[in-house]
């Protein structure tokens, strides 16, 4: 998330890329996963266990899904705080067209479009869904030692994919 390489313009857009493979999820299950079932992660420098970027590719939590399904206002081109955050934490959420998150690198968003984050990356933690009409939904936490929140969207996964039970 800090290194300023991500933020160059020949830098391949990590988060498009990342989804073009979320087959690979469905390869291993042996049948479909709908793209609304998945979310992309990028934990922060403080909520990482490696030192290194990489993207967690799992299921979405099924009470997350609901609670981003159930945001009134919905949410829309512009950053806005999720009412009550999730997993006890606050969150920024931004909705993105495919065309946008082809066109434009998430982490160049994040730096453009949110305070305090140019500069501080290494704070950041940030997260993607799919939304049922083919856009995005982008979720942005920001460190915070004192709320114990270490900028890991990893935690709005569900990595045994609960999401994905018979209903």
């Amino acid at each position: 998330m800090e290194d300023p390489i991500l933020l160059n313009p020949g830098t391949p857009n990590f988060l498009a890329l990342a989804w073009q493979q979320r087959h690979f999820m469905s390869d291993k299950l042996g049948r479909p996963i709908a793209d609304d079932d998945i979310l992309l992660a990028v934990n922060s420098k403080y909520g990482r266990t490696q030192n290194q970027l990489h993207i967690h590719v799992s299921c979405i939590r099924p009470d997350v899904k609901h609670r981003l399904s159930d945001l009134r206002p919905p949410p829309t081109e512009g950053w806005s705080h999720v009412p009550g955050g999730l997993s006890g934490h606050d969150y920024l959420v931004r909705r993105m067209s495919e065309t946008e998150l082809q066109q434009r690198e998430a982490f160049q968003l994040l730096v453009d479009e949110v305070d305090g984050a140019r500069g501080n990356m290494a704070y950041f933690g940030l997260a993607m869904t799919s939304l049922p009409d083919g856009d995005f939904l982008l979720l942005v936490t920001e460190f915070d030692p004192l709320r114990l929140n270490f900028a890991s969207p990893e935690e709005l996964q569900d990595h045994h994919c609960d999401v994905l039970a018979p209903r």
